[in-house]
């Protein structure tokens, strides 16, 4: 796929539910959930209306849960290790069902996510789902598996010798001999920051790869356009290669996003393993929060962007997704107007997709005390709850002015060709510190794309800055260009020429400039 494209990332289950009274570890009867049906006809226009291309719907397929819907056939599972109320979407215990949590009619669920597929491919969107390859949960039982497919067993796992301990009371629940668990934990005392609701896949048996395969090919039969590939890195790359050659030898447009933090193995998971598009958690995320919090200049993300130079644009760009914590909370920024500096960077610096988190563009803080999950900035996955931004967008149609700078970002990034599919020139290595330009906060660059030229300057500063930004000839003999104008400002962009800019406190500027004739 050419060119930028923006991922929503949505949670059904938080996304649908307006409860304004839930209470902290409290089931589903006490505080409710968000359903698939919710997820309307305006709230996928809502979505494409911020520019956005795809809709990544997290934990929709069935996981570990503490509520009970045996009378749904549905095994139930043991509460000693599911974590929270509602139980983590990254458990999964079966992989060909939908979370009953999220349908209106639990009977259903997986025609009430058929219709959800449809609304959202009518809508002019695409869908995206998880497929977590890694682990499974520890009571994995499929009874919705097509006939002729064969369930997960003992020789697909790690098998340890002795019994399992818990790190919670199981008083329902006994493992012997215990499995491996999911973050690679091969010890039969996992501790409560191991990931013990897991158990993981061994891929030295090829039987695991093809059960992933028939996975994959499942769902993409259903009008699935993509994965988001939860810790691929933790997954053979041999793997991957055979996994996705093959599937796209049939769906040969369907999208694999790689969760992948150690950079030094990005070259052979997009090489090797075949992958669309990798996570930069490790690189212009880490970097953009940094400066943005002043623990770094902006002058890192000249070298950020340097050190993935040339796959750049293979690498999904985000400020924020369901492992982080919220940009306006106080573990981050503290408000939502401090991202905005770091959201033009990400957004407009190169051709890379971008993760919107949902709520992210109403400023969301994400500051509850949800249960299990307590107050660490994040929006729980673990527990029923509502979220207080989207609820209030729901309900009462409020939207923050920080909403309008989101939707203006998104949709030039995507509907501007210079930011789309232009190259990059990046300013910071000609201007240096001086009385006119602080590396530390302020970073400038350029995007060209046939005969427009944009300038874009950054301020992570908390106070407004006046900025002359020298254009090196460096640039002018990179693009081949010469009599370039800006009308709204009456500026010639001349060679080793300065273009002075004033610029609000974390906020950025953008200057057309176009072929004068």
């Amino acid at each position: 796929m050419k060119g930028k494209f923006i991922i929503y990332q949505l949670i059904p289950r938080l996304f649908g539910n307006t409860n304004d009274n839930c209470v902290p570890n409290s089931s589903i009867y006490t505080n409710g959930s968000g359903k698939l049906a919710d997820i309307n006809d305006n709230i996928l226009n809502y979505i494409k209306d911020l520019g956005v291309q795809f809709v990544w719907y997290t934990g929709v397929l069935e996981h570990a849960t503490k509520t009970d819907y045996s009378n749904y056939g549905i095994k139930q599972n043991s509460s000693s290790y599911v974590k929270g109320i509602a139980g983590s979407p990254y458990a999964i215990k079966d992989y060909y069902d939908i979370d009953p949590d999220l349908a209106t009619h639990p009977n259903r669920r997986a025609v009430e996510f058929n219709d959800l597929v449809s609304r959202t491919h009518s809508c002019g969107l695409g869908v995206i789902i998880d497929l977590v390859p890694n682990h499974i949960a520890r009571e994995y039982h499929s009874d919705s598996r097509p006939e002729g497919i064969e369930d997960f067993n003992d020789k697909n796992l790690y098998i340890l010798e002795g019994r399992l301990t818990l790190p919670t009371d199981s008083i329902d629940y006994a493992e012997s001999p215990a499995k491996a668990s999911g973050n690679d934990c091969f010890l039969t005392n996992p501790s409560i920051n191991d990931w013990y609701d897991t158990v993981k896949l061994n891929y030295n048996n090829k039987d695991t790869w093809h059960k992933i395969y028939d996975i994959v090919r499942f769902w993409a039969s259903k009008g699935v356009d993509g994965f988001r590939c939860d810790m691929a890195e933790m997954v053979p790359v041999e793997f991957w290669s055979w996994l996705i050659g093959n599937i796209k030898i049939d769906y040969p447009s369907l999208l694999f996003i790689a969760e992948i933090y150690d950079k030094s193995r990005y070259h052979i998971y997009l090489s090797e393993g075949k992958f669309d598009f990798l996570y930069d958690k490790s690189g212009l995320y880490e970097t953009l929060i940094a400066v943005s919090q002043h623990k770094s200049g902006a002058d890192e993300i000249t070298k950020s962007w340097q050190s993935v130079d040339k796959i750049q644009d293979r690498l999904l760009n985000f400020l924020e997704n369901h492992d982080e914590s919220r940009l306006a909370s106080d573990f981050i920024l503290g408000e939502p107007e401090r991202a905005i500096p770091a959201l033009a960077v990400s957004t407009l610096l190169n051709r890379a997709p971008f993760l919107l988190y949902f709520g992210q563009e109403l400023g969301e803080r994400g500051m509850d005390a949800e249960g299990y999950s307590g107050v660490d900035g994040k929006t729980t996955i673990f527990d029923y709850w509502s979220v207080k931004s989207i609820r209030e967008m729901l309900v009462d149609g409020l939207k923050p002015s920080i909403f309008e700078e989101y939707r203006k970002l998104m949709r030039l990034s995507t509907q501007v060709k210079a930011f789309s599919h232009g190259e990059t020139f990046d300013l910071n290595y000609a201007n240096p510190d001086s009385e006119d330009y602080s590396r530390f906060f302020n970073y400038s660059f350029v995007r060209f794309y046939g005969n427009d030229l944009y300038l874009v300057a950054v301020n992570f500063k908390n106070q407004p800055c006046s900025l002359k930004i020298m254009m090196p000839l460096h640039m002018f003999t990179h693009f081949n260009i010469t009599g370039y104008y800006c009308e709204e400002h009456k500026i010639d962009l001349l060679p080793e020429g300065y273009i002075s800019v004033n610029i609000n406190k974390y906020s950025y500027i953008i200057l057309r400039f176009t072929k004068h004739n």
